[in-house]
């Protein structure tokens, strides 16, 4: 009988992944409430603003100097996949597309070639304390596909399909779970030949009961993810939270979910089996496609940045919206 567990790894910052996947964090910040203009209505003293990322008080500014979050930052050769499960994101791109997204939406965006983007946290709420829940996910792009032209997309949380039995939910962000199938990803996404298999599921299971997490079709890479909860144990190993379990892809697993309610997050695929060059923002597959997309991000700045602020934020009264490139607007 083959064993369900490879290996288990304690999280970090980032989280480890495995290739398609280059790169997971997970944020989780207790923000107090707003003061009006989006930021934390709370003293900043003793922060390293513009480098924030240690927890004081529950919550981080990140790079944010006023309003928490990521100003204007470049990327290059990968997707990133922006699950925001608590509070709100505000995005702004070198192609004129912007949004606010939350409450369970999900933002997937190609850099492709190239392309700036913002991701600032605004505090909305002035009357109560405005929690952050957020996974950021970057799938590698193959060499072929490295300089396709950026793509922006939204993944709204009403279409988005959850599959719930007595015991469980599975959010379906990407893949087929059960017969059903995740809204289609980007279209030069490793995502979009279903041959590969990559899926993002958010998995909750209900305190002292048992989910069976069922076993791919093909040889992938999985991991899964235990990060809120007491304790689970499969195949009488006992894990906590804040630990990764990579998983044998062939047999089913059987989780026992002790205490607490588990949160889980999966994410598997094929692995492209490509070179992996990185450098920050950049992910190619040789360091001289790095040094040349350094040179250009210099160059071109990868289009130029449209908007007023590099930390750019969207009115306060704006509710869910996106913005596309081509100017159309939709509104939730």
């Amino acid at each position: 009988m083959n064993a369900a567990i490879q290996s288990i790894f304690q999280l970090g910052f980032p989280w480890q992944t495995q290739d398609p996947f280059l790169f997971c964090v997970y944020h989780l910040d207790y923000y107090p409430k707003g003061n009006g203009d989006m930021g934390p209505a709370a003293s900043l003293n003793g922060r390293n603003l513009g480098n924030d990322f240690t927890i004081k008080d529950g919550w981080r500014m990140y790079h944010g100097q006023t309003i928490p979050g990521f100003p204007s930052h470049p990327h290059r050769g990968f997707e990133t996949i922006t699950i925001v499960n608590k509070g709100f994101c505000d995005h702004s791109d070198s192609l004129g597309a912007a949004g606010r997204f939350g409450q369970g939406d999900v933002q997937w965006m190609t850099a492709g070639r190239g392309v700036q983007h913002s991701e600032m946290f605004p505090l909305l709420n002035s009357e109560r304390e405005n929690t952050l829940e957020l996974f950021q996910i970057w799938l590698n792009l193959p060499s072929k596909d490295k300089y396709v032209d950026p793509h922006f997309a939204m993944l709204w949380h009403e279409d988005i399909p959850v599959i719930k039995t007595e015991n469980s939910s599975v959010k379906i962000i990407a893949g087929t779970y059960q017969n059903t199938k995740a809204p289609d990803p980007a279209p030069n996404s490793w995502a979009a030949n279903l041959n590969n298999e990559v899926a993002i599921w958010n998995i909750h299971i209900d305190a002292n009961s048992t989910y069976t997490l069922p076993k791919a079709n093909t040889k992938v890479s999985r991991t899964l993810y235990f990060y809120e909860g007491e304790s689970i144990e499969i195949e009488g190993k006992s894990v906590t939270p804040n630990f990764g379990i990579k998983l044998n892809p062939a047999v089913d697993v059987i989780i026992n979910v002790k205490g607490k309610t588990g949160y889980f997050l999966l994410l598997q695929g094929k692995p492209i089996e490509e070179p992996v060059a990185k450098y920050g923002p950049f992910v190619m597959n040789t360091n001289t496609e790095i040094q040349q997309a350094m040179h250009e991000y210099q160059v071109t700045q990868f289009g130029g940045w449209p908007w007023p602020h590099a930390d750019n934020v969207h009115d306060k009264n704006e509710g869910r919206f996106a913005k596309y490139p081509d100017g159309t607007l939709v509104e939730k």
